[in-house]
């Protein structure tokens, strides 16, 4: 392995083959981090597919690390975030997005200790629908040009994984009874691939969760059309989970027109 400095601020842990393995967007500098965000990529992802949600969130003063594609290497996975649980500043929070979403929330639930939350983009249930082909695929992923030409360039991301079979067991370990941590969920509103109407019946099991919900959004909800509101939505929940696992409100929305 080989490790790059490709831009300011990020350090990337890379094969061969170009694909980031563990990549890191640290917090501005002179500045002391606030907490760490662990992202956990879907299926087919890697590391460097959340270069623009991790460079946003550091900007706030998070530290960001990206890991690997669970459903390539599950252990691997889980140890790169064990490692990291201890060596980081805290508040520290796993973002999952798809099946890194569950297999995150499994982790959780089965008792991995040192996360104080939870952010799950586009969590898997049942009832989706497969995309058919490369094109369905991407249009089923994002509406956001920037994303999609990002998609079609990267050749370390596994095309047609997004329609692969999950494993009934990470199913069955994101039991979300167990899950003992807060909780955001960002699902996009037009999801085909994981409909946000089953992913509802989940976090209503969940002891202390929020759901934000992007109208027209798809399945990548973290790296959408929509991603400066998906990201604008964890720096909200980051701020509130710092002041305790209550999540106390920082803001307060009125309508000046009520106040007479």
């Amino acid at each position: 392995m080989t490790v790059t400095s490709a831009v300011p601020g990020t350090v990337r842990t890379s094969t061969p083959d170009a694909a980031p393995v563990v990549a890191s967007w640290r917090e501005p500098t002179g500045s002391t981090p606030r907490g760490t965000v662990v992202v956990v990529p879907g299926r087919g992802e890697h590391a460097g597919v959340y270069e623009r949600f991790g460079r946003r969130i550091s900007a706030d003063g998070y530290r960001v690390w990206a890991v690997a594609d669970p459903t390539a290497d599950a252990d691997r996975t889980e140890g790169q975030i064990r490692a990291l649980l201890p060596a980081e500043p805290g508040p520290v929070v796993l973002a999952g997005s798809d099946t890194g979403a569950l297999f995150a929330a499994g982790l959780v639930a089965a008792g991995l200790r040192g996360v104080a939350g939870l952010v799950l983009a586009g969590l898997p249930t049942t009832g989706g629908s497969a995309p058919g082909g490369w094109e369905d695929e991407l249009a089923a992923r994002t509406a956001c040009p920037t994303h999609l030409a990002r998609l079609g360039a990267d050749p370390a991301l596994r095309r047609g994984a997004i329609a692969g079979a999950i494993p009934r067991s990470w199913f069955d370990a994101a039991d979300p009874a167990g899950v003992g941590v807060p909780v955001l969920g960002v699902h996009g509103a037009a999801d085909t691939v994981s409909p946000v109407s089953a992913a509802r019946d989940w976090y209503a099991d969940v002891v202390t969760a929020e759901l934000v919900t992007v109208a027209g959004g798809r399945h990548d909800a973290l790296n959408d059309s929509t991603h400066r509101v998906a990201a604008a939505s964890v720096v909200l929940f980051l701020e509130r989970l710092r002041l305790g696992p209550e999540l106390p409100a920082v803001v307060h929305v009125e309508t000046p027109g009520g106040l007479r």
